[in-house]
């Protein structure tokens, strides 16, 4: 039938036609540092991230989970004030002339049949358009998401809710739909999940893309651990790529008041292939990040995979609201778009994550530019996180500058580096323009319109160390102190508090009419112990005098936050004082292990130039606390501790990571079991006794010193094995320490393995006289097939045995288990698998002069498949004895009889001697 254009259809059959054509959709994912219930500063922001979007001419912008609020708003989503005032930031966003013409969703907590929801909220032009619901809770790690939301849990439905009556009024609006439904416009379809629903087995993003959703948009709160980051990358890259796709990953970045660095690293990747990603650590607030793609990319990947077509075509509908609106712009429409756009730089295939061309000013790509997937290493990230936390940090709480006791060892030497790479980030920031960054130093340091030039600058006016010595201390500790601060530049002092300790004890004389002697003079465990922890309490409480009065000397207004240096495996083994220097405001390497800050220090030494840093490193840990024996140390953390920082970590890596109480743990570490642990080795064997012992010692160690994590400073989250207690590793901080029958249980193990040991002997001999025997019967069985070969004058081409005319000095042993036993001359070369005597194997033949890869196999005794005849063939060593043996199917001679495959012309009939082999069966 024919069909004519008339003025009332002109319109519609224009959009049919740009609908078959090219459509191009440009996206935009935001990545914000928000501050948990700062909700002008978060509303300021959002609408940054909407006026960067149409900056850059996008149509779609998406942004993290609760970023209305904050993430960590943790029991004020308990109060309804918490409800109203996001609704109140929401509306002012939909009245926004900034937000026209651009579909736009936020995350936000939203209560409907006085249930609260986590929810992403959608909304274009004034009108809100759908409500979608956190499916999946997350309550791993640091996340108690089900402390203050449940869940939805009707799958594929929708309901309509009653908007709030302020909302309702304001908006001219009554109801929107709220539940699990699609967002449908005139050109594609978008589907939504939230955070843990990408990190689940069923994942929503499948089920929405075989119903049809092209763009798939996940909000997302995740924060940094060390080594997640690639994790994070190639799930949102896999997401894409098993059914097809746009997936748009919007995340937090910073600190918003919690232990956790949110991760940025806001991504989109479109059929398995990253094609943009904003930075995993910065100091901006805002940065949003630009994609370009074409629909028809993802109609054509998806069209070309046929099972996902099978799934797709019996997969029930999804509920779908549908929007007169369009995301793409066809071909010809794009042009315009494209030249006004054209000084955006279109990103190039980047190696570094933190290229400036991942920047909000110009993070814009195409789905032609694909990224590596190179991301940074744990010291990369130490250096990073952590220094960008402690900015969010001091900027956020009002003070000056940060108060460190910089003792000269691996701990305090990381803590200042870590403020000096933070300075270094601040002084980019400020170069590249970063104007919010300007002022806050400004603000910090009580002098509008500073702007750093140098790192060794700023850290003059914001790190104060104070080395506070005592008899006990050496003076290779207190030089290194002296050297690092020198060459990080910061306000550095030297003292000696053998006076407060002498007051402290003269006090306690005074009431006792006793005084306590270190264990070297004398004294018991309980007066050495003593004698130690009033020194590391008196640096406590000295350090906190100096934090609160240094700007006051100064002439600046304001104070310093105390800095802690406590690593996570003294954390673990309570290897500290509590209220020592370990408690202070905060701490940015508590979530850190003893091997990894050491790395991280050689990092810190070769980019930043700190030649100090070596020595630190080399030195043995020491807490010194007791007396130096002839100017030396005599006493060592490990040696302390009764266990190794290496121990230690492996310890709590199977106690949190592998959940090992006392019995699971030894088991593991005795059978090299675990993930983490490694399987002994010839020569390496460790007595089960001796690791019976380490783990009673470890466990009973944690559970006399468990009391002290109550108290931890607060520390940056770094480690998936932390015992923090606040929030990551809920456990009883009263245990009975003797763990009388968790180590009854080990004992009981012990006694089985020594009685299996005494019968082990008679086993292992048995064995070995049958493997000896089996390599004779072996042998003895070629050998009589060789000498038969040879009798009926060599064989042609069972397995295309070698035939090379080379000396016996160049026919060189390959596989090394294979021992020469002839010194004749040979012309053989290595055998392949063959399949009949019209064919020849892998071995060098004149009929087959350059043989498979698959077929050759030169020199090794193992069996290999041939390609051809499904049987394992036998290769010979090329070591002058026999070429290699063809398969099974292989023929002796040329009247087809079967043999054990047929072998190249040999000019000895030796056999090699197969040692250190079980037996090779033919």
């Amino acid at each position: 039938m024919e069909q004519h254009l008339t003025t009332g259809n002109v319109e519609e059959v224009t959009k049919k036609i740009r609908r078959t054509m090219g459509q191009h959709v440009r996206v935009v994912v935001s990545t914000l540092n928000q501050w948990a219930m700062d909700f002008q500063g978060n509303r300021d922001r959002i609408l940054l991230s909407i006026g960067l979007t149409r900056l850059h001419q996008a149509r779609y912008r998406t942004g993290p989970e609760l970023e209305v609020c904050g993430y960590s708003c943790e029991d004020h989503f308990h109060e309804p004030d918490t409800f109203r005032h996001c609704w109140e930031v929401v509306l002012e966003i939909m009245r926004s002339p900034v937000a026209r013409d651009i579909l736009i969703d936020v995350g936000m907590p939203v209560q409907h049949r006085n249930v609260a929801y986590n929810c992403r909220v959608a909304f274009y032009n004034g009108r809100l358009v759908l409500i979608r619901p956190k499916m999946i809770l997350c309550d791993d790690g640091n996340y108690r998401e089900s402390r203050w939301f449940s869940a939805w849990t009707r799958e594929r439905q929708t309901e309509e809710y009653q908007l709030p009556r302020e909302v309702a009024i304001a908006l001219g609006q009554e109801t929107v739909p709220i539940g699990d439904a699609m967002l449908a416009t005139l050109d594609t379809c978008l589907g939504y999940e939230i955070c843990e629903e990408l990190w689940t087995p069923r994942s929503k993003h499948i089920d929405m893309s075989l119903a049809g959703a092209e763009i798939l948009v996940n909000g997302s709160g995740s924060y940094m651990q060390l080594r997640k980051a690639n994790i994070t990358g190639e799930l949102i890259r896999h997401a894409s790529y098993k059914a097809g796709g746009a997936y748009l990953f919007s995340n937090l970045r910073g600190c918003d008041g919690q232990r956790v660095y949110f991760n940025g690293c806001s991504a989109v990747a479109l059929n398995g292939q990253i094609i943009a990603r904003g930075r995993q650590f910065a100091l901006e607030d805002v940065e949003v990040t630009v994609a370009t793609f074409d629909l028809q990319d993802i109609r054509a990947y998806r069209g070309a995979l046929r099972a996902r077509s099978t799934l797709a075509a019996a997969t029930p509908a999804y509920p779908r609201i549908q929007l007169s609106i369009e995301l793409a712009s066809s071909d010809r429409a794009w042009g315009a778009a494209a030249a006004a756009a054209a000084a955006e730089p279109m990103s190039e295939p980047i190696d570094d994550v933190s290229s400036p061309l991942l920047s909000s000013s110009s993070s814009s790509s195409s789905s032609s530019s694909l990224l590596s997937s190179s991301l940074y290493t744990p010291e990369e990230e130490i250096a990073m996180g952590p220094a960008c936390w402690l900015w969010d940090y001091l900027r956020r709480s009002g003070q000056g500058g940060f108060f460190l006791p910089l003792s000269g060892g691996v701990d305090s030497s990381s803590t200042a580096i870590i403020v000096y790479s933070m300075c270094r980030l601040v002084v980019r920031a400020c170069e590249e323009g970063q104007q919010q960054v300007r002022e806050d130093c400004g603000k910090i340091l009580a002098e509008p319109g500073y702007v750093p030039t140098t790192a060794a600058d700023l850290c003059k006016r914001l790190l104060f160390t104070c080395y506070m010595g005592t008899e006990n201390s050496s003076r290779e500790t207190r030089q290194r102190a002296a050297q690092l601060a020198a060459q990080i530049n910061c306000h550095h002092m030297d003292l000696n508090i053998d006076g407060a300790v002498s007051a402290l004890l003269g006090i306690f004389q005074l009431a006792t009419g006793t005084r306590p002697r270190f264990r070297a003079a004398g004294g018991c465990a309980r007066q050495n112990l003593a004698l130690q922890n009033i020194q590391a309490r008196t640096r406590m409480v000295l350090a906190y005098l100096f934090a609160q009065l240094m700007l006051w000397v100064n002439g600046r207004p304001g104070g310093l936050l105390v800095l802690g240096s406590a690593n996570v495996d003294e954390a673990l083994r309570g290897y500290m004082t509590k209220y020592d220097c370990s408690s202070a405001d905060v701490n940015p390497i508590g979530g850190i292990s003893k091997q990894d800050l050491r790395q991280f220090l050689a990092y810190a030494q070769r980019e930043f130039g700190l030649p100090i840093v070596a020595e630190i490193v080399a030195a043995p840990p020491t807490a010194e606390l007791e007396p130096l024996v002839d100017g030396a140390l005599a006493q060592t953390d490990e040696q302390d501790m009764g266990l190794t920082y290496a121990e230690l970590s492996q310890f709590g890596r199977l106690r949190k990571q592998e959940l090992c109480g006392p019995f699971s743990m030894f088991r593991k570490l005795a059978s090299g079991a675990g993930i983490t642990t490694k399987p002994p080795t010839t020569g390496h064997h460790r007595d089960p006794r001796e690791i019976a012992d380490k783990v009673k010692h470890f466990f009973r160690c944690y559970a006399i010193n468990r009391h002290k994590m109550t108290v931890l400073t607060p520390s940056y989250h770094a480690e998936s094995y932390s015992p923090d207690d606040n929030r990551f590793d809920h456990r009883p901080f009263l245990y009975r320490v003797n763990w009388a029958w968790q180590f009854a249980a080990i004992d009981a193990e012990l006694q089985h393995l020594a009685a299996h040991d005494q019968q082990q002997p008679d086993a292992d001999q048995h064995q070995q006289r049958r493997t000896v025997q089996s390599e004779a019967a072996t042998r003895a069985h070629l050998f009589g097939i060789a000498t038969a070969m040879l009798q009926e004058g060599g064989m042609d081409r069972g397995g295309g045995g070698g035939n090379s005319k080379a000396p016996i000095n160049h026919c060189k042993p390959i596989d090394q288990s294979i021992e020469r036993t002839t010194t004749n001359a040979c012309n053989c070369d290595a055998g392949g698998g063959g399949d009949d005597d019209e064919s020849d194997g892998g071995g060098a033949h004149p009929a087959s002069p350059t043989p498979p890869p698959a077929q050759l196999h030169r020199g090794s005794s193992h069996i290999f498949r041939s390609e051809r005849d499904g049987d394992g063939s036998i290769n010979g060593p090329s070591i002058g004895t026999v070429g290699g043996g063809g398969g099974v199917g292989g023929t002796l001679t040329k009247s087809q009889s079967t043999g054990a495959g047929g072998y190249g012309r040999v000019h000895c009939s030796v056999m090699g001697k197969i040692k250190d082999r079980p037996g090779v069966p033919v």
